[in-house]
């Protein structure tokens, strides 16, 4: 692998000279892909629709590749109709740059060997907020105190001099409300209090996004939350709200998993627990869990991690095999 050099420096400052080689290489690239993690958040794709509304200014070649399709809730981030799910180029070596957004775990790209079996004139640059894992990037951009990736990209673009239109205000503003729960969770920071103003100056609608991302669920969607809470039950030994919904649940209710995203976070307001656990089956013998809490001193993410996951202190998840198994008290996690 080879290492950009470039001056050493914190994961949690920022770095003005990385930005600015990182968009020399950006300049230099003849053929681009994008990828950001499967099972995409708002984060992630608002990310990676900023970085294609760039691509698309400066008239670059490029490709942007997600596993699985995004959610319907951010049809309206602009160019979100570009990224594809699936791997439609004929050959990996055709793209000299490849930019990684929101994932700080090389499995959640779903082009492992893809990228560890790179050749040399291919280059790897990474925009990420998660504690780091282990390295795979040429260049890291990589700032752990950030509220999200989106606001690493807009930095990038500050730095860079690159003038923000109304259609990357959209995307910042989407990537940071939807990863800081609306501005109300541990990750919001002055900084980006302050981008978001920002945003809101170049155009962008705080409640017209809002609208679209957080208050998006149908009547379905809202009787399978209250599944999630009927199945609520506290682990006394460890304080740790634990909640469930299973595969039958959603088929009997007609609801996609997107309707259930944020269950995490709102369940992360009980108060007097430590924390909250939220599994929930998916197709394939897999069971998401999502990890959360706002209890200053408590890192979540020791849980996620031993569990094969990550994430941060305050906001983790993973991915184990296994179906949930009811029990006269509890559940259980079955082969």
């Amino acid at each position: 692998m080879k290492l950009l050099k470039v001056k050493k420096s914190s994961d949690m400052e920022l770095d003005d000279e990385k930005f600015v080689v990182a968009m020399d290489v950006f300049k230099k690239a003849k053929n681009i892909l994008f990828v950001a993690h499967y099972k995409p958040d708002g984060d992630a794709l608002s990310s990676m629709c900023a970085m294609i509304e760039l691509a698309l200014k400066m008239k670059k070649d490029f490709t942007a590749f997600v596993k699985d399709p995004p959610p319907e809730q951010f049809s309206f981030l602009p160019n979100i109709e570009l990224i594809k799910s699936e791997k439609n180029w004929k050959d990996f070596k055709e793209f000299d740059l490849i930019v990684v957004l929101d994932c700080g775990q090389l499995e959640r790209t779903a082009l492992v060997d893809e990228i560890n079996n790179r050749i040399k004139s291919q280059t790897v640059m990474e925009f990420d907020h998660h504690p780091k894992m282990y390295g795979y990037a040429d260049l890291e951009l990589r700032y752990t105190t950030s509220s999200s990736t989106a606001e690493i990209v807009y930095n990038f673009f500050y730095a860079n001099n690159i003038k923000i239109n109304k259609r990357i205000a959209d995307c910042i503003l989407t990537g940071i409300i939807t990863d800081t729960n609306n501005l109300l969770n541990d990750a919001t920071t002055d900084a980006a209090i302050k981008i978001v103003s920002k945003m809101m100056l170049y155009g962008s609608k705080y409640s017209a996004i809002i609208e679209d991302t957080l208050r998006n669920k149908s009547l379905e969607g809202m009787k399978s939350w209250g599944k999630v809470m009927s199945s609520l039950e506290i682990n006394k030994k460890y304080n740790l709200a634990v909640s469930v919904v299973t595969e039958e649940d959603l088929l009997d209710s007609n609801v996609s998993n997107e309707e259930l995203e944020g269950v995490a976070n709102f369940l992360s307001s009980i108060e007097g627990v430590k924390g909250v656990l939220f599994l929930r089956e998916e197709k394939n013998n897999k069971i998401k869990g999502s990890l959360r809490t706002i209890v200053p001193g408590v890192d979540i993410s020791v849980l996620a991690k031993k569990l094969g996951g990550g994430g941060h202190p305050k906001a983790s998840g993973f991915l184990i095999e296994g179906r949930i198994e009811k029990l006269k008290k509890g559940w259980r996690i079955v082969d």
